[in-house]
């Protein structure tokens, strides 16, 4: 497939560790041109928020929810076993596990990806729970087992990992990406397994507990996840620190969210997740709807907003306070422009019924700031992007 890059270490210190990331196509718009997205939508609108609400668990199926990464668009490369085989995955501080498919998967979506062959590996050991991870257009099922894991030509051994031997639905038939690396907290790991960032951390291959993200737009080079340490050339002025308010997900609180001085979200402050897995940004019904009518966004179909591309140019930022900074999102950053000369907001509701009320920040604000997940002391830093 032409997403696949095999993409190789830009730097490497006793500290610090950069393994670039490639920008895809969004799905989204990959579906639109085979005139595929509304089906999609009007099916199942609401798929990103639903990772983040449990469900019910059964005593030998662990479950935790994924969204179906419709926008994502950052891969990058690991290895798996003795000799490594490759995996294109997404770094996702929305998610703990990691997994990969295997040569004993029989879904269609495995024929068009990276499969992982046990018996090609002197280290692999079988564990054999199963794991079943749902998301919005299908699952991930298959069994735990342990084997060496390597970044950046940095091998975590006995790593814990799922593969899969089912992935359901015609979605994963077109993801460009064969797995996922989860980077959130172990306390929703499935089965208590050692997530790999943890590992890395506890087998003294990195010299800090913290990993760090710089997204850009540019499609083939320039993004970069960090462990173990930060490359200040990857941001302008100082890192702000924010308390993490629960160490489940990178979560956090927004003072609030204004446009022209007047609070349009958040009054009173709101919990929120900084999420690499999400490209838009979410949050509760009335508040979002409410942003787009004020930035004069119409409603399509499947939750989508068309908008008028010369707001790019009039409309004023949208400020998102956190810990008492103010973190501007430019118009040019909450309107995407798509093929055909077509615009859209990149805010979007999360469904009316869920209990609780949560935002989550993607890529479209992580492309603006520079970010740092510091485990040590359970913080995230922010700071414009260089």
């Amino acid at each position: 497939m032409k997403w696949f890059l095999f993409l190789g270490l830009v730097a490497f210190s006793e500290s610090l560790i950069m393994i670039p990331l490639q920008k895809i196509q969004p799905l989204r718009e990959k579906l639109r041109e085979k005139d595929l997205l509304r089906d999609f939508l009007e099916t199942d609108p609401y798929y990103k928020i639903f990772k983040y609400f449990g469900i019910p668990q059964t005593a030998d199926v662990s479950y935790e929810k994924l969204r179906n990464y419709l926008d994502l668009a950052y891969i990058g490369t690991i290895s798996v076993g003795t000799p490594p085989q490759e995996f294109n995955v997404i770094f996702d501080t929305g998610s703990t596990d990691l997994w990969v498919p295997s040569i004993y998967c029989y879904s269609p979506a495995c024929a068009h990806h990276n499969v992982f062959n046990p018996l090609q590996s002197s280290t692999f050991q079988f564990l054999g729970q199963p794991i079943s991870l749902t998301y919005g257009t299908g699952s991930m099922k298959g069994f735990l087992v342990r084997d060496t894991v390597q970044v950046a030509g940095l091998a975590v051994v006995t790593q814990e990992f799922g593969l899969s031997i089912q992935e359901p639905g015609s979605f994963m038939n077109s993801a460009p990406f064969d797995g996922i690396l989860g980077l959130a907290y172990p306390t929703i790991s499935v089965h208590g397994t050692m997530p790999f960032f943890d590992n890395l951390w506890n087998q003294g291959l990195i010299s800090q507990g913290l990993f760090a993200f710089y997204l850009t737009a540019q499609e083939d080079k320039g993004s970069v996840v960090m462990f173990g340490g930060v490359d200040p050339a990857y941001y302008k002025g100082e890192l702000n620190w924010v308390p993490v308010t629960r160490p489940f997900f990178w979560q956090f609180t927004i003072d609030s969210i204004s446009m022209n001085g007047k609070v349009i979200g958040c009054n009173g402050g709101c919990d929120t997740i900084l999420d690499t897995g999400t490209s838009l940004v979410t949050g509760p019904h009335r508040s979002i709807l409410n942003i787009q009518n004020l930035i004069n966004a119409k409603h399509s179909y499947g939750g989508e907003y068309i908008m008028n591309c010369e707001a790019i140019n009039t409309l004023p930022d949208i400020i998102f306070n956190i810990n008492g900074i103010d973190y501007p999102m430019p118009a040019s950053a909450y309107i995407r422009k798509e093929g055909k000369g077509i615009c859209y907001s990149n805010f979007q509701a999360t469904p009316g019924n869920l209990s609780q009320e949560i935002w989550i920040l993607g890529d479209v604000f992580l492309r603006l700031y520079f970010s740092v997940f510091d485990r040590e002391n359970n913080r995230i830093g922010l700071a414009p992007a260089a």
